[in-house]
Order: C-alpha cells, then sequence, then structure tokens
C-alpha cells in the first residue's frame, strides 16, 4: 500500500485507540465477568450462564424493565414535544430568538450533578421553593414530600429530566428544520396548504432522518440513565423508581455481586440495541 493510503489510517488511529480503550474493551470485560462470581480480585469462580438465569427467573428484575421503559417513554416523549415546539418558535424570524435559543440551551449545559441538586432543592418538603409557592397559591394546604412519596417521586423524576433533556432534541430538531428549502414551503402554500398541511406534509417527511437519529440517541440516553435519579430519590420511596440502572449499581457497589450486576449490564445493552433496531425497522418501513 502507497503511503499516502495509508495515512488515512494514521489520522484515526488516535480515535480508534480511544474507543477501544473507553468502549469496546469494557463491553468486553463486562460480558466476560458476567459468567463469574467475582468480587474482581481474588475470587473468579466459573458460573457459567447462572447469573442470566437467575436474572429472567426474578420476576423483579422484569419489573425494573417496566418501570424503565415507563420512565423512558414518558421522558422520551416530554423532550419531542417540548424540544419541537420550541425548535418551531425559534425557526421563526422573531425577535430576540437568538438569546433565547442561549437561555433554552441552559439545562443541557449543566452538569447532572448540580441539576439534581438544585431540583431536590426545589422539591426540599421544608423549605422548597415548589411547596412555598403552592401554598401561597392555596393549591396545597400543607408541604408535600414530592421525592418521599410513592405517589409523587416518579412523576417528579420525570419532571427533571424531561427539562434537563429537551435542550439536546430542540437544538437537533431546530438544525433539521433550518436545513429545509423555503422553496418547498413556498410550493405548499402555492398548493393551497395550510400551516397544518405544510407542517404535516413538508416539515415532518423532510425531519424523518433527524428525528429517527435524535429518537434513538434519547431512548437509549436516558434508558439507561443512572445520575439524576441517584441524586434525587436513590430508587426509592421503596422501589417507586428503582429504574434498572439503580438496581445495577447497587448490585455492583452495595451488594458486591460484580458477575450478576455486568450480566444485568449486558441485558440492557441488548435492550438498547433493539430499541435502536425496531426504530429503524417502523421507520424504513414507513419511508418504503
Amino acid at each position: 500500500m502507497a503511503r499516502t493510503e495509508w495515512a488515512g489510517y494514521w489520522f484515526i488511529l488516535p480515535a480508534a485507540i480511544t474507543l477501544i480503550l473507553l468502549v469496546t474493551y469494557p463491553l468486553i470485560y463486562g460480558a466476560y465477568i458476567s459468567f463469574f462470581n467475582t468480587n474482581l480480585v481474588n475470587k473468579w469462580d466459573f458460573v457459567g450462564l447462572s447469573h442470566y438465569l437467575d436474572i429472567f427467573s426474578n420476576w423483579d428484575f422484569v419489573t425494573r424493565i417496566w418501570l424503565t421503559l415507563k420512565y423512558t417513554f414518558f421522558t422520551v416523549a416530554g423532550h419531542f414535544v417540548l424540544g419541537m415546539g420550541l425548535a418551531l418558535v425559534l425557526n421563526m424570524n422573531l425577535p430576540g430568538r437568538t438569546f433565547f435559543r442561549a437561555i433554552l440551551i441552559l439545562p443541557w449545559l449543566l452538569p447532572e450533578v448540580v441539576v439534581g441538586l438544585l431540583w431536590k432543592w426545589l422539591f426540599n418538603p421544608m423549605y422548597g421553593l415548589f411547596n412555598h409557592f403552592l401554598m401561597k397559591m392555596n393549591l396545597i394546604s400543607e408541604p408535600v414530600s414530592w421525592l418521599g412519596d410513592t405517589t409523587y417521586a416518579f412523576v417528579a423524576i420525570i419532571i427533571v429530566c424531561i427539562w434537563k433533556g429537551y435542550p439536546m432534541v430542540m437544538m437537533l430538531l431546530l438544525a433539521g428544520l433550518q436545513s429545509i428549502s423555503q422553496d418547498m414551503y413556498e410550493a405548499a402554500k402555492i398548493d393551497g396548504c395550510n400551516r397544518f398541511k405544510s407542517f404535516r406534509y413538508v416539515t415532518l417527511p423532510s425531519l424523518m432522518p433527524v428525528l429517527v437519529v435524535t429518537l434513538i440517541l434519547d431512548t437509549v440516553w436516558w434508558f439507561k440513565h443512572f445520575t439524576m435519579i441517584w441524586i434525587l430519590t436513590q430508587g426509592g420511596p421503596g422501589d417507586a423508581t428503582n429504574v434498572v440502572s439503580i438496581d445495577i449499581f447497587k448490585n455492583a457497589f452495595e451488594f458486591f455481586d460484580f458477575g450478576k450486576a455486568a450480566a444485568m449490564a449486558v441485558i440492557v445493552f441488548f435492550v438498547c440495541f433493539l430499541i435502536g433496531f425496531v426504530y429503524r425497522r417502523l421507520f424504513d418501513n414507513g419511508n418504503d
């Protein structure tokens, strides 16, 4: 191979090494230790598929997966409703839209730990702002434990995660909207399309590639999300917010059952892969 032909490989080598070290190796190692009962130091008892059989024979894990799917569905739906609405508004030729773009993207720029602690303070039953304003407006008569009540905790973490994640969807959809030629809208207007029909027959089909990629990224990201839920509730109260990522963490770092935690992580990997595959098949069939 000529020297010039090797140049491209040398350019991608640093990225390839980084990918192998940070992604490929941990995936392989995680799958490997899922076949062992291990403490990662001096105990390596081979158990084969025992962890997987235990997981699938335990109804609690299925319950965690179902809870995680519900949490992911409502979170992603909130992202797309809010993100699409704001993207459509910011795509209009309105005064101050640059300022509002900068403001509306702030939740995504804030670290997840900061967001979790901020909302935990807002939800505090003793001195949180939510209870303060709701009591001032006579909507509630006494403080509500938003994160300590099984009725409200699940809804509370969904609200927080929607607030944190909508800017990414908003910016991706806004970029897609700005790539649509105005000539298409003018042609639709000449054909008698109102705004709703223009959105249905011009905007949505043109946005479909962006929508598919954004939907896959957003769903996979929030299905395996951990940080803010742990900061807000640590999976409680009871099992109200004990999504599968919390369960994996507890098995690994509270019960030190690294083999079982790795097996659960492998299952989550394949669930995320399946979600992406189903999305692609559905939207590809729709495009055909």
